[in-house]
This record gives C-alpha cells, sequence and structure tokens, in this order.
C-alpha cells in the first residue's frame, strides 16, 4: 500500500504579497545621543525660526483678509482675498520646502488651482477664490501662529537653561571674584523682617545643579521633537495632498 503526501503550502506573509510594502518607522535618536545629533539641531532651527514666519504670515493674513471682508460689499474685495489666497499658496509651497530640509517630511504638493470655465481676469479672480488648497493654507497661517509662539518661548527656555545650569561647574567661580556672592544666587527676599537667601555655592550644590541641567539638556531633544511633531502633521493635513485610503 502507498501513501501519497500533499505539499504543505504556507500563507504568504503580508511583507511578501505582491503590492504590498511593510511598515516603515521613521528614524528616532537615540536618548544618549539626543543633545549632540544634528537631526536634533535641525528641528531646534525649525522650531525658532518659524516664530519670524510665523508673525510674518499671520499680519499678513489677518490683514489682506480683513481687507478683503470689509470691502467684499463691493467687487473690490474679491480680487484682495484671491490675492491672499494666491500668497497663502506661495507661504505653504515655501513652508513644506522648509519642512522638508529641517524635519525630513515629505508632503506632496496640493492639487493645482482649479481651472477657469472661461478666459478673462475675472474667472481666475474666481477660480482662485474656490481654491480649497488656498484656503486650508490661509488656514494654516492663522492656527499655527499661537503654537508656534509657545514652540519658540518652550524651545529657546529649555535649551538656554538645561545648558547654562549643566555648564555652572565651569562659571561658579565668577560669582565670588566678581559678584561678591559666594555663588549664584537662587533667592534672595526678606519676610517678617528676616532676610532669607540661599546660594549654590558648596560642592554638593554645583554637583546637583549641573546634574539638573544635564536631565533637562537630555529631555529638551525629547519636547522639540514632540511639539514639531504637530508642526508635522499641520503640513501634511493643511498644505499637503489628502492621500488616498
Amino acid at each position: 500500500m502507498t501513501t501519497s503526501t500533499l505539499p504543505r503550502t504556507t500563507a504568504p506573509s503580508t511583507a511578501d504579497a505582491p503590492g504590498e510594502r511593510a511598515p516603515r518607522t521613521a528614524p528616532t535618536t537615540a536618548f544618549r545621543r539626543g543633545p549632540f545629533a544634528a537631526a536634533t539641531y535641525r528641528e531646534i532651527g525649525y522650531a525658532l525660526t518659524s516664530l519670524p514666519i510665523a508673525i510674518g504670515g499671520f499680519v499678513l493674513s489677518v490683514t489682506l483678509f480683513s481687507l478683503g471682508a470689509g470691502l467684499s460689499l463691493t467687487v473690490l474685495g474679491l480680487p484682495v482675498l484671491a490675492a491672499l489666497l494666491a500668497a497663502a499658496r506661495g507661504l505653504g509651497a515655501a513652508e513644506r520646502r522648509r519642512a522638508g530640509a529641517l524635519l525630513g517630511l515629505d508632503a506632496t504638493a496640493p492639487a493645482d488651482i482649479p481651472a477657469a470655465t472661461r478666459p478673462g481676469w475675472w474667472a481666475g479672480v474666481q477660480a482662485r477664490l474656490t481654491d480649497a488648497a488656498g484656503w486650508k493654507a490661509l488656514l494654516f497661517q492663522v492656527v499655527m501662529f499661537p503654537w508656534r509662539v509657545a514652540s519658540f518661548c518652550l524651545t529657546l527656555t529649555f535649551l538656554i537653561t538645561g545648558w547654562t545650569v549643566a555648564l555652572y561647574p565651569l562659571y561658579a567661580w565668577v560669582f565670588p571674584r566678581y559678584v561678591g556672592w559666594s555663588g549664584y544666587q537662587v533667592f534672595d527676599y526678606t519676610s517678617d523682617g528676616v532676610r532669607h537667601q540661599y546660594y549654590l555655592s558648596s560642592p554638593l550644590q554645583i554637583a546637583a545643579a549641573s546634574l539638573l541641567g544635564l536631565v533637562i539638556v537630555f529631555l529638551t531633544p525629547k519636547l522639540v521633537h514632540a511639539l514639531t511633531s504637530v508642526d508635522r502633521a499641520a503640513v501634511r493635513s493643511l498644505l499637503g495632498r489628502n492621500r488616498p485610503l
């Protein structure tokens, strides 16, 4: 009597299936190398330079939108709004390039401006006013302004505070020699006739302050990365093209 064996078949994995790709994860900087990684300082540069750019975009957007809305009772307001949407599109394109260079973000450009239904300058203005990507770019300038103010303040505060406190042992000698303090003065106030003073002067206090500064230094890259993650999401959703599911 003979026996036959059927060949075993295994279900193909999703990674091997045609047309499928294994999900990719964004590279992250190791915690111990964070304060010294080039990617960290690119993100810091992005957060710090975002404030002046956000101020310019916000002022332009609010000024032209207010002017266009005020003149909307006449036909003069529509060309102003069309010019505003064109400027917002241009700012959005520059922001996508900046996010690509500093954050490594690959955002697809939005769809082209809707074609005019008939020839003529006025038809071009009407096509501009129906440009959804232009309105989303305008919304980006308004919504991201307060966020970028907060990101700038947090990034600059943590960056300066961390390194200043971490390097305190290198300049602790300055205070007793040139200022007349025994060390860095943490506080000095008088309450109920009693004066309260606290200085970082002993070796233990100096070492503890430096350790605290190092903690802040190593946490700063994580904080900045979390802050710029909001910018990444906003650039993708408001300045890029939505990808089909």
